[in-house]
């Protein structure tokens, strides 16, 4: 976990970094279910956990650069609460220990609000993603609900992605054993998934391990339709000569998130039309883990690993042509149509909510329009502390294949008649974690296995 200077010291860098000015940092509030005592697990804002790093629900803090004030908005838990919900550490204690020394309840907070505005005093504040956010801005700072999200102020979105984006050796260290957690959730799908059991018996059995390890999981797919990159419906009975592909992660009790991806037989052994499609896949990770490194555009390892799948694909007939061509037209996206991967932190993708232009882009860096391309949610340059997910993949995907089809679309560079014959591999992905360093890269966490080999021996 994190010295008691952390915070204060992450504090002063954003503070010195803006200069002047008052921030408005929300914490996030119960979120119910279906009535308020109903709610979903709490999870506190990640920018306000890494500024503040009080996790509990409803506060704010403001951070008064030109007085150089500090002030927590909450209130002390009364006794209902203690009733209800139990006794919980006192607020002014928690405090403390990150170094906030003023607090006042938080019903003052409009009324303090109102007299900034008064004096025309700048109050920045970040995009909200909770519809009861975007409410609270909309009353204390008198702004139209629709025009609160283009009034959030890109200074700030810019110092908080800079200063994110780089981690620190103790985030690291909370990375490793999120992602360390998360790689038990993936050994333990590969023991126990088998002909029979349905996609959710193997969600539960992840979901142990996260809640028995810390407070949940990050991001949860457990699918055998490996082509429908999202698919969150867990009721298909897992058949023998299928595929499983489970993008999975857990966060530890930090918060910081692990992320991987690993695609494997429901029974023992790849079929031969899955192992030629899965060595392909396996080949462009490897070939971009290669050459991550300072200084390299995460762009360029994206289309590496669309020239790497491309080759594979050529030389199974699935596509044909001039590869180098085909991919700058976009003709591998119909097989490979996201991107290579995206920054970890605190958030599954981190600090998605500020904007994925800011955070894997820059002014010198413009996202692409190409399909595939614009599904890219990091291309900008590596740095040393960045923390990554890697994770390409193959696709074959029934409505997107008979569509381009249809429309003739790059007829000179896809054998159609051919993708069609792989239809029932349906998706394959490989993705690990990795910390780009001074001199390269590392992976975060323990190895979870992906050679062919080590993963049937598993399942044998």
């Amino acid at each position: 976990m994190f010295s008691p200077k952390t915070h204060i010291e992450r504090r002063d860098q954003l503070k010195k970094e803006l200069k002047t000015g008052v921030i408005l940092l929300l914490g996030n509030d119960p979120s119910p279910v279906n009535y308020p005592a109903n709610a979903y697990p709490f999870r506190q804002d990640s920018t306000f956990l890494y500024y503040i790093g009080i996790d509990q629900p409803e506060l704010a803090v403001i951070l008064d650069l030109d007085q150089d004030r500090e002030i927590l908005f909450g209130n002390e838990a009364g006794l209902d609460d203690i009733i209800w919900t139990g006794s919980k550490p006192l607020l002014q204690d928690q405090a403390r220990v990150v170094g906030l020394h003023e607090i006042i309840p938080l019903d003052r907070l409009p009324e303090y609000l109102s007299d900034l505005s008064a004096l025309k005093r700048p109050i920045l504040y970040l995009p909200p993603y909770r519809p009861e956010n975007t409410l609270k801005i909309h009353k204390l700072l008198n702004i139209p609900a629709p025009m609160i999200p283009q009034a959030a102020s890109v200074a700030l979105i810019q110092a908080v992605v800079k200063q994110r984006n780089i981690k620190s050796d103790e985030e690291l260290a909370e990375l490793d054993k999120a992602v360390t957690l998360t790689g038990r959730m993936h050994l333990e799908a590969m023991r126990i998934a088998k002909p029979g059991l349905r996609e959710s018996d193997i969600a539960a059995a992840l979901h142990h391990i996260a809640l028995a390890n810390g407070p949940g999981f990050s991001f949860m797919i457990t699918t055998t339709h490996g082509e429908i990159l999202h698919n969150t419906d867990y009721s298909h009975v897992l058949q023998e000569g299928e595929l499983l592909l489970v993008d999975a992660g857990t966060e530890c009790y930090s918060h910081y998130s692990g992320d991987i991806t690993r695609t494997f037989p429901v029974g023992r052994k790849y079929l031969p039309k899955q192992k030629e499609i899965y060595e392909i896949v396996l080949n462009a990770h490897q070939t971009v883990v290669a050459g991550l490194k300072p200084g390299v555009r995460y762009l360029d390892l994206h289309l590496l690993a669309a020239h790497t799948i491309a080759e594979g694909l050529k030389a199974l007939n699935i596509m044909q042509g001039n590869i180098e061509e085909a991919v700058r037209q976009g003709a591998h996206a119909l097989f490979f149509p996201h991107g290579l991967g995206h920054m970890l932190g605190l958030d599954v993708h981190d600090m998605e909510d500020l904007g994925e232009d800011f955070v894997g882009y820059n002014d010198e860096l413009r996202r692409n329009t190409q399909f595939g391309l614009k599904s890219l949610r990091l291309a900008r340059e590596l740095e040393p502390g960045f923390a990554i997910t890697v994770e390409p993949g193959i696709y074959f995907i029934p409505e997107l294949i008979k569509k381009w089809k249809a429309e003739k679309l790059f007829k000179n560079f896809i054998n159609y008649e051919k993708a069609e014959a792989y239809l029932d591999v349906r998706g394959i992905r490989i993705e690990d974690n990795y910390a780009v360093t001074p001199t390269g890269s590392r992976l975060l966490g323990k190895p979870v296995p992906k050679q062919i080999a080590e993963i049937e021996a598993l399942r044998g």
